[in-house]
């Protein structure tokens, strides 16, 4: 639910022409979706190249990789004053992208826990992109065209409500206890935010050397950093079912990366807003 009143608060200061924008010039949204597709899944390949990782951390980082940027990368672009049409846009078409390219960079990564009769929920998914990102955005926009003036009220109040919503849920998740830091070890701990800080970096220094504006970078940034956890909890539930007793040490350490790169996601994600913010009131 915070996340449509979010979308429909963003939609509600945005206007057809600025997605115009992002089509007239494209370049910043190829990279984007370069990144989301080739980029990131590359840094995980590395990472499980390079080090000898645990099988359940492996198939987490695999996971993070393979899935699209989450919805919630456009409130923290809209907060850290990025290109919110960019951010949209790089979010609906990664999202739907992913329905084939899912199975094929798992493959990839972790073929060797990808069962034969894997398939992605592609209706999910795109029920998901329907109701949670497009409808309530251009309901937002509709409001904008026709009330202006109550337009900007109701932007600035959805948009606050559903970002306080969303903090209240991750202080939630990181006091429920499933973060059991010590069973999963310290070093396992560190390549989980070291891959969040590797993404980080690329995130910024790809876009400047293009030489694309700030505002371009932050949306970019945030859709490289910030994934869909909510779909990569789905598809760790399909690859090893409650049922698979003899993978549930694998699945257990599956979970815990992925909860834990939503934890570190959010945190860098404040760093991101502080910083974009403050680059927009430089410039």
């Amino acid at each position: 639910a915070q996340l449509l009143l979010a979308m429909a608060g963003m939609g509600a200061t945005l206007r057809v022409s600025d997605f115009a924008g992002v089509a007239a010039a494209p370049s910043a949204f190829l990279l984007g979706i370069g990144m989301q597709l080739l980029m990131v899944p590359g840094v995980a390949a590395l990472a499980l190249y390079v080090f000898s990782l645990d099988p359940g951390v492996a198939v987490g980082l695999a996971i993070i990789a393979a899935v699209p940027g989450g919805t919630t990368s456009n409130i923290y672009t809209f907060f850290a004053r990025g290109n919110i049409a960019l951010s949209i846009a790089i979010t609906a078409i990664s999202s739907l992208i992913c329905l084939a390219s899912v199975p094929i960079i798992l493959d990839l990564l972790i073929s060797d826990y990808v069962p034969s009769d894997f398939t992605m929920p592609r209706g999910r998914i795109a029920m998901e992109v329907l109701y949670t990102l497009l409808i309530p955005l251009a309901a937002g926009m509709l409001l904008l065209h026709l009330l202006p003036a109550f337009a900007d009220f109701f932007s600035r109040w959805a948009i606050r409500i559903s970002l306080a919503i969303i903090v209240l849920i991750a202080l939630g998740a990181a006091m429920s206890g499933r973060l059991d830091w010590q069973a999963f070890g310290i070093e396992n701990v560190v390549v989980v935010v070291a891959f969040v800080i590797f993404l980080l970096i690329l995130g910024f220094v790809l876009p400047a050397l293009c030489g694309f504006p700030s505002a371009d970078t932050s949306a970019i940034n945030m859709e490289v950093v910030v994934r869909n956890v909510n779909l990569g909890l789905l598809i760790k539930a399909s690859l090893f079912p409650a049922t698979a007793v003899a993978l549930q040490g694998i699945s257990g350490n599956a979970l815990f990366t992925i909860l834990l790169y939503a934890t570190m996601m959010i945190a860098f994600a404040v760093i991101l807003i502080v910083y974009g913010r403050r680059t927009s009131a430089a410039s």
